[in-house]
């Protein structure tokens, strides 16, 4: 069933709007980052990621962004224009606001933890100015990062985006994306990340997101509760992910399918939900049943924890493929479903 409809017409598949960052990632291993002397610099951003990670599978993306106006500048910038990524949209700062640094530590497969440097942000400086209906009309979905709403004016910016969306017929993927940095309380996420859910046609978080999404509403729903709740805003796909239980996409109609992750030798335990959308929209854009988008992006996300980087490990959809055949000729045919 298509529970949303993409408008084959419009040029560009995906205009993403969030943060873009660079991140710092340890070479040797398994030791607390005061030990680590050596790292390796890696675009950075969870919708910056997934910018990167969809147009890897041959779809064409573009960019609501700020960004510094120095060296970190230009290599976000000239990273997303080798891979494909337009770049039209991202403008520079003007009064000296430095692109967000990663710095992560890797304690062992299971236990890794992330210093952020978020003073005087970049991509928090991102303005209504900067919103066109031109690039959304012409674009066949828009996503919402989380973290363009902790402060204005990019939570300005995002809402015009969401309200520039709803007038021009262009659906909305909010990928929820909490960090606690930058954000004061949690009444201030809830009021924020529930407005913008309830323009959302699908919306993708964690149990934890969907928990402070609706602290103001109700709190304590279960994830039934939860989708029925957002099925009577706009959504039509609710997915509620449960980490190393899996996840489950709950659908308009009813449905409810669920996936667990692939086996694999993990290296890091972040940058799988990067992946996850990835290849999880991926999917959902070519008309894919819901469960073959489930398994796409659970391979996606198991093969971005067992990865070094966020962004140069990403994988074609041929590299996906196989990395479920191969799975399943291991662990047999069902291993990530049900």
């Amino acid at each position: 069933m298509e529970y949303v409809k993409f408008d084959s017409k419009r040029p560009m598949d995906l205009v993403l709007l969030g943060r873009i960052a660079v991140d710092f990632n340890p070479v040797d291993y398994f030791k607390p980052l005061e030990e680590c002397t050596t790292f390796k610099k890696y675009l950075g951003g969870s919708p910056a990621n997934i910018a990167v990670g969809i147009s890897r599978h041959g779809m064409k993306a573009g960019f609501f962004a700020r960004v510094s106006d120095d060296q970190l500048g230009d290599f976000v910038t000239h990273y997303f224009e080798k891979e494909g990524v337009d770049t039209s949209r991202i403008r520079r700062c003007q009064h000296g606001e430095k692109i967000g640094l990663t710095f992560t530590e890797i304690l062992s497969p299971n236990e890794s933890s992330i210093l952020m440097y978020r003073n005087c942000i970049a991509d928090l400086q991102l303005c209504v100015d900067d919103i066109d209906e031109e690039y959304i009309k012409n674009s066949k979905a828009l996503l919402i990062s989380g973290t363009s709403l902790a402060a204005s004016p990019s939570r300005e910016a995002a809402i015009k985006a969401c309200m520039l969306a709803r007038r021009t017929d262009t659906p909305i993927i909010f990928d929820i994306d909490y960090r606690s940095y930058t954000w004061k309380n949690e009444d201030e996420i809830s009021i924020y990340y529930s407005m913008v859910a309830g323009f959302a046609d699908i919306i993708m978080g964690s149990r934890e997101e969907f928990d402070l999404t609706q602290k103001l509403i109700k709190p304590g729903m279960n994830d039934e509760e939860t989708a029925a709740y957002w099925f009577k805003k706009n959504a039509k796909i609710v997915v509620i992910k449960h980490g190393k239980e899996g996840s489950t996409a709950h659908t308009c109609d009813g449905g409810k399918f669920s996936i667990k992750p692939f086996p694999v030798d993990c290296l890091k335990s972040f940058g799988g939900g990067d992946g996850y959308a990835s290849g999880f929209l991926y999917g959902l854009f070519n008309g894919w049943e819901i469960i073959d988008c489930l398994e796409f992006g659970s391979a996606e996300a198991s093969m971005m924890v067992a990865s070094h980087s966020c962004s140069d490990d990403l994988p074609n959809a041929d590299a996906v493929r196989k990395f479920i055949a191969d799975e399943k000729a291991k662990y047999g045919e069902m291993i990530a479903r049900g």
